[in-house]
């Protein structure tokens, strides 16, 4: 069961953010202005209509400098509702895309908003309640069997407050694709996605690539081939395991260049011919 305090940690600023001055005491109403929640002031005059300029969409209300309009009902806000974000990180295992992922998430922390963290809870190698990158830098997370559960555990109240949900390892939920259509396109949150692109075998693995048709950004992170050190865009599994998820790590699976993917690949098979061409004879000598 989740304490207040524990709910605190997972959701960081969502029940502590600091007050903010109230959006209409901001504003003397001389001039039109165009007031977009989420990314900042859009402040345009009569007298020159081809002049904008965009205040920091990361300052709070209470730091907007005071503007002003003829009338107050020249004051148009537009709700966040449809204005979420899906943002995807992938890549070969050992590019960073657990770091990545930890980086904008403190950013937006930083920066006011409320955060949480989702990660499937198959990946118990740094711990169940953890998303750890291979570096050691960590942060509490929402360990959950798929993300359809994540409004209900959360609660209706807490879940209203977010503002931005990262989600590692998102290769392992089949549920990917509706929830950030759900959580973007309705509840107008970012949704920060960071997972394989690709399986051992260079195939499309679970439905990350299928949330690139509704992203706004995707970012494509690069390894350090183990072999020749050059960039390296693929994960090479080092045993003979077939099964397509096998949570491990360097033990298991080391980040490879195309040309060593390649040859790997070929080394593989040969030993793999050898291997059973040895135990036709052993056979056929029992």
């Amino acid at each position: 069961m989740f304490t207040l305090s524990r709910m605190k940690s997972l959701l960081f600023p969502v029940l502590s953010r600091p007050n903010t001055i109230p959006l209409s005491s901001c504003f003397h109403f001389q001039e039109p202005i165009l007031v977009y929640k989420r990314y900042g002031v859009l402040v345009s005059t009569f007298k020159n209509p081809s002049y904008s300029k965009i205040i920091n969409p990361m300052s709070k209300v209470c730091s907007f400098r005071c503007c002003t309009v003829q009338n107050h009902s020249q004051v148009r806000v537009l709700h966040s509702s449809g204005s979420g974000e899906v943002h995807v990180i992938v890549g070969p295992m050992f590019a960073g895309k657990t770091t990545t992922l930890l980086k904008r998430i403190k950013s937006e922390r930083s920066n006011g908003r409320s955060v949480a963290i989702i990660k499937s809870d198959k990946d118990t190698r740094y711990g169940s309640d953890s998303i750890v990158s291979h570096d050691g830098d960590r942060l509490p997370c929402w360990p959950l069997a798929n993300l359809s559960s994540f409004k209900q555990r959360c609660g209706s109240e807490a879940y209203s407050k977010l503002e931005v949900i990262g989600i590692d390892e998102a290769q392992f939920f089949e549920d990917l694709y509706d929830f950030c259509t759900e959580v973007a396109d309705h509840d107008g949150k970012i949704v920060i996605v960071a997972g394989l692109d690709g399986d051992y075998l260079r195939r499309s693995f679970g439905s990350v690539l299928d949330v690139i048709p509704i992203a706004d950004t995707v970012t494509k992170l690069t390894a350090q081939c183990e072999l020749c050190g050059n960039r390296a865009s693929f994960t090479l599994r080092k045993t003979e395991e077939t099964r397509t998820e096998l949570i491990a790590g360097a033990e298991v699976y080391m980040p490879v260049c195309r040309k060593h993917y390649v040859s790997g690949q070929v080394v593989k098979e040969a030993t793999r011919s050898v291997l059973e061409s040895q135990k036709v004879e052993c056979n056929s000598i029992l």
